[in-house]
């Protein structure tokens, strides 16, 4: 039996044990946070930062950049991305040859007329890879194809490419192009077209205006302006400039590689993706759910790259579109299509 001495000597050095564990621990401890701070450090060093400017308020068409960012791709490939919204939507091809912003989202045959305006951009990555524009006749009315509109009033944003494709699509059809009255109705496509005030409206796409008007009581049937003799274009690319492509270009690949996954993330998560979007909505321009739902349906299999990787581009579309610009006009003669796009 031990003695009260004994005890306390035992008690004693199981004190000085336990205060050795713990002041060991307590080492360790600091020594982990120590580290962890140091590791934490060196991954903000490694972070580079990176702008990009969308085409418009954050809509599905812009779920897999969210997805990208929520998700920590864009991290993980040591980046930090600011995606902002332009005040102007004809503000981000100028932004980017500026330098003022790195990437931004635009539309194909655009990069190839700011180009022809001597704005160095080039697109780097096709998001969707098909005309959302297409031309929209009231459903069940006498327009049945783009000559039916002979002698009617076609509602579009003043915009010549616009014009352009309508013109084609009529003349492809067997109709007189010059035919047809061409009413500015700025972006006010819905009430022009709801109210009768125009028989048909280009410039409006399927996964946003059609769906507005087919849930405000005026469904629409789209015509596919690639149908009649408009190139199969890209409808929305990723653009950078040509000075920051030569200097940025490793990061632009990075950038790539985390968008692509955000788009997988999308493609295998649409509902939670979704969710994500809403917590970028803008005040200004509120989002409908079930509209970016079926949105989403529609734009998912025209992002869809095949067996090629998210973002391929075609050197044959580029050179398509680049020839039915010309053809219309709206290119100079020495613009090359091969100078409007790289796949990084």
């Amino acid at each position: 039996m031990m003695t009260k001495a004994k005890k306390n000597w035992s008690g004693l050095i199981t004190l000085a044990a336990m205060l050795l564990v713990i002041s060991g621990c307590g080492g360790a401890a600091t020594d982990n946070n120590e580290a962890s701070k140091a590791d934490a450090s060196a991954d903000d060093q490694k972070i580079e930062k990176i702008s990009i400017m969308l085409d418009w308020y954050p809509n599905a068409v812009h779920s897999f950049l969210y997805a990208a960012q929520k998700n920590g791709y864009f991290k993980k490939q040591g980046l930090e991305v600011d995606i902002q919204m332009p005040a102007d939507t004809n503000d981000a091809l100028k932004l980017v040859a500026a330098g003022k912003i790195d990437l931004a989202l635009s539309y194909q045959p655009q990069v190839l007329m700011a180009r022809g305006e001597k704005i160095p951009v080039k697109s780097i990555a096709a998001i969707v890879r098909h005309p959302l524009n297409h031309l929209m006749v009231p459903e069940g009315g006498s327009v049945k194809s783009p000559k039916d509109l002979v002698g009617k009033k076609v509602g579009y944003s003043s915009i010549p490419l616009y014009e352009a494709m309508m013109r084609t699509m009529i003349k492809e059809d067997g109709g007189d192009p010059q035919a047809v009255q061409m009413i500015d109705v700025g972006f006010s496509f819905i009430p022009a077209i709801s109210t009768s005030k125009v028989d048909a409206i280009i410039g409006g796409f399927i996964n946003h205006e059609q769906l507005l008007l087919a849930k405000e009581g005026y469904p629409m049937t789209a015509i596919n302006p690639a149908d009649y003799g408009v190139p199969d274009y890209y409808e929305l690319v990723l653009v950078a400039s040509d000075d920051g492509l030569s200097k940025k270009k490793a990061l632009f690949h990075k950038f790539i590689t985390a968008m692509a996954e955000g788009q997988q993330y999308v493609s295998a998560n649409a509902e939670q993706a979704l969710s994500i979007l809403f917590e970028h909505e803008d005040q200004t321009s509120p989002l409908d759910k079930e509209i970016e739902t079926k949105s989403l349906d529609i734009l998912l299999p025209l992002m869809d790259a095949g067996e090629q990787t998210f973002g391929y581009q075609d050197p044959a579309s580029w050179s398509h579109v680049r020839e039915w610009l010309l053809n219309n006009d709206l290119l100079p003669p020495d613009i090359k299509a091969e100078d409007a796009f790289s796949n990084l």
